[in-house]
């Protein structure tokens, strides 16, 4: 059985972005462990707060909810403050996880992966899936956490850009409303969501555990993008969602579709 290690930006991110794979890995007898870089303090304010209550507070609860659904044996916070999105005053905060020496930042996580014994330990790509400053951040961090730790291997989670472009045209041809959504276009930081076919190394069918994911985002429902997710009708929910896309650098170029923990 081997030990992973999910890094994610903000309580709720392993909601949308891993819990598949991370249910999956704990179904199978695997050790799996979140570590959430900050705090998430500048994610939505719910309105029922109690007295005394803060947004970290409620956003540390949900987060430890959905990871008790997900089956998650351990969740630690690395202690670093929300960045805001690209171009707030919050990206320049002193606490900041976007101004933290990426050095410093990267042995605290090192710290939990040598603790661990970690087999894996998972990221995002070089741009954080969509440009958000702490995402990207978490890319830097977590690769170089990996070779301070000595991780054996060490991946990057991301979007099936070709796959969402297909799907955006596949709703335009069935005269579908899709809004202002358009995959093909660039985010706030100038680069398009995640990674071309052509750049990624494993796509992981998690549609077994598409509940559990559901569940997830559930749990985090002071936040609105995670409750956003919910309103799609469940066969889109299950099409956008019943797979998890990984970059492994140390593989040779190509999509395999399968499970990483079935290779060495």
């Amino acid at each position: 059985m081997s030990t992973l290690v999910f890094v994610h930006a903000h309580p709720d991110d392993e909601a949308s972005q891993s819990a598949g794979s991370m249910a999956r890995a704990v179904s199978e007898g695997h050790r799996v462990v979140l570590v959430v870089a900050t705090n998430g303090d500048h994610g939505d304010v719910p309105d029922d707060l109690a007295e005394g209550e803060t947004v970290v507070d409620r956003r540390r609860a949900e987060a430890a909810a959905s990871n008790a659904l997900i089956g998650t044996h351990r969740v630690e916070f690395l202690g670093y403050a929300d960045s805001g999105m690209t171009g707030w005053a919050q990206n320049d905060h002193e606490a900041s996880f976007a101004r933290a020496d990426t050095e410093e930042a990267a042995e605290r996580l090192a710290a939990i992966l040598r603790e661990e014994q970690a087999d894996f330990v998972v990221g995002y790509d070089w741009h954080g899936g969509y440009g958000h400053p702490d995402h990207v951040k978490v890319h830097a961090v977590t690769k170089r956490a990996a070779q301070l730790a000595g991780t054996p291997r060490y991946l990057e989670g991301s979007m099936n850009r070709d796959a969402m472009i297909r799907s955006h045209q596949a709703a335009l041809a069935a005269g579908l409303d899709v809004g202002e959504w358009d995959p093909t276009l660039p985010m706030d930081d100038g680069n398009p969501l995640g990674s071309l076919e052509s750049e990624l190394h494993w796509a992981c069918d998690v549609s077994e555990f598409i509940e559990v994911k559901r569940s997830a985002l559930k749990a985090h429902a002071s936040q609105s993008d995670a409750q956003g997710m919910l309103q799609m009708p469940m066969d889109m929910f299950a099409a956008a969602f019943s797979w998890e896309h990984y970059i492994e650098p140390a593989r040779p170029a190509g999509m395999v579709t399968g499970w990483f923990l079935d290779v060495e």
